[in-house]
């Protein structure tokens, strides 16, 4: 079967590539055996071939955040999952085009959607909704701001706000983004800059904003505290500029401003198996019924992995990059 894999870090569309290893046999006790369907090219998995993330694994490495998979066989003991169920892949190493999960990894995600949905609903859903919940007490009619409010957090992060009753202020860096965010039930969408908190209190009518979403890091961080109101709170949980969150000691001390951070591998790992399934239970409903769709660019084949990567890595896309290991998925 192929596999992607690295053997040393740096670019990803040149160190990583498709190679051939053993098939993984039958599932022990315990264990499931899987297809995979499809897996998304995230931030968290350029970062990781670069050698960027915040684990380095041990090299040669298999990459992959995030996978969609179909049960094919289950070892003794598994009853929460059987064979032609689609289910969630929770562990890494999912560039492959078969693989065997530990019980407790496969989630079952048991509604009628589309796949390639399905298999982006791990890691940026999750994190969207937590950092809705965890951070502040929001009620209806409050506002949150976001940057890289185009990406697949931040349209996730629109569409669960739109449903708690909750505004949003979304800052994107091309002009472009701002009409195909406002279709997606964006309040405000303004392009990043200096002057960016001027621009957002005059668009959203001064209105208070508690939480705001950073992705970016860098100086961008700065500019967000600058649009809070007094005791606000900027959650950090991504580095697209590749710089230390900034911000400026008038925010913190004279503002009361804090800084804080989110990975959703920690918020997981502190949730009991139940509350996980509950959680990506009620996601997968949404993106049953179409509140959460995110935009896919394309779709390439295995073979095709440094295209792919590639691909992923432009700047100006307009949706996600998607591999499907086993083929097409029309009529599955």
């Amino acid at each position: 079967m192929k596999a992607v894999r690295f053997d040393t870090f740096g670019t990803p569309h040149e160190v990583a590539h498709a190679v051939d290893v053993a098939e993984p046999g039958a599932p022990a006790a315990g264990e499931v055996l899987v297809e995979v369907e499809a897996f998304p090219i995230n931030p968290v998995d350029l970062l990781t071939i670069a050698g960027r993330y915040a684990t380095r694994p041990t090299l040669p490495a298999v990459p992959g955040a995030e996978a969609l998979g179909r049960v094919m066989a289950i070892g003794a003991g598994v009853t929460h999952v059987a064979p032609g169920d689609r289910v969630l892949m929770m562990g890494r190493e999912n560039w492959v085009q078969h693989k065997i999960l530990p019980a407790h990894e496969a989630i079952p995600a048991r509604v009628v959607a589309d796949p390639l949905q399905l298999a982006m609903l791990k890691v940026n859903p999750p994190t969207a909704k937590l950092m809705l919940e965890k951070f502040r007490a929001l009620q209806s009619g409050d506002w949150v701001i976001q940057n890289a409010a185009n990406s697949g957090v931040g349209t996730c992060l629109i569409a669960l706000a739109k449903v708690r009753g909750l505004h949003t202020v979304n800052v994107v860096r091309r002009e472009e983004l701002v009409t195909p965010l406002q279709a997606r039930g964006a309040d405000v969408v303004v392009v990043d800059g200096p002057d960016l908190a001027d621009r957002v209190r005059a668009a959203s009518d001064g209105a208070a904003i508690g939480l705001a979403i950073d992705a970016v890091a860098g100086d961008a961080t700065g500019r967000l505290a600058e649009c809070l109101s007094p005791g606000g709170t900027v959650v950090n949980y991504g580095l697209l500029s590749g710089e230390p969150c900034r911000i400026g000691p008038g925010e913190v001390v004279f503002r009361g401003i804090t800084l804080t951070g989110f990975w959703l591998v920690k918020a997981l790992g502190a949730m009991s198996a139940v509350t996980i399934i509950a959680l990506y239970a009620d996601l997968a409903s949404r993106v049953a019924d179409g509140t959460l769709r995110v935009a896919v660019e394309a779709t390439y084949p295995i073979d095709d992995i440094q295209a792919a990567l590639a691909h992923a890595g432009r700047e100006g896309r307009n949706g996600k990059i998607l591999v499907t290991p086993n083929g097409p998925l029309g009529g599955r």
